[in-house]
């Protein structure tokens, strides 16, 4: 199981830790159950979060974030949407399949703009597009 995100929001009492985890067979709602107690019991103790909050554990989702290259790596032939720091073609927004990842750049099948490829640190936000 590994941590793929963590977000801190809210203020005052409306505060929220949200932890995304996940692993190769997917999460259960036991395996988040585990690790809010685990993580819950390690805060409470070392008294790392002086303040009120809540702490939720969750999976990334279907619309998951891309956020590393084995992320990349790991969805090939899924669709994303992914918004460039950096246009290409005059388009900084592609939606298509992820193609592959290769020496730090990331190729797909884009819709309108046919095969592309960019850097990764070019990458400003993308997601998974779920599929029924």
């Amino acid at each position: 199981m590994e941590v793929v995100e963590v977000e801190w929001k809210g203020g005052g009492n409306n505060r929220i830790l949200r932890i995304f985890i996940d692993k190769p067979s997917g999460v259960s709602h036991a395996d988040c159950e585990i690790i809010s107690q685990q993580v819950g019991t390690i805060l409470d103790v070392e008294d790392v979060i002086p303040s009120r909050y809540t702490l939720e554990v969750s999976s990334p989702g279907l619309d998951r974030k891309l956020l590393k290259a084995a992320d990349y790596q790991r969805f090939v032939g899924k669709k994303a949407k992914v918004k460039l720091r950096h246009p290409i073609g005059g388009r900084t927004h592609f939606f298509g399949r992820l193609a592959g990842f290769e020496a730090g750049e990331v190729e797909m099948e884009a819709e309108g703009a046919g095969r592309i490829r960019f850097p990764l640190e070019n990458v400003l936000t993308a997601r998974l597009v779920a599929e029924f």
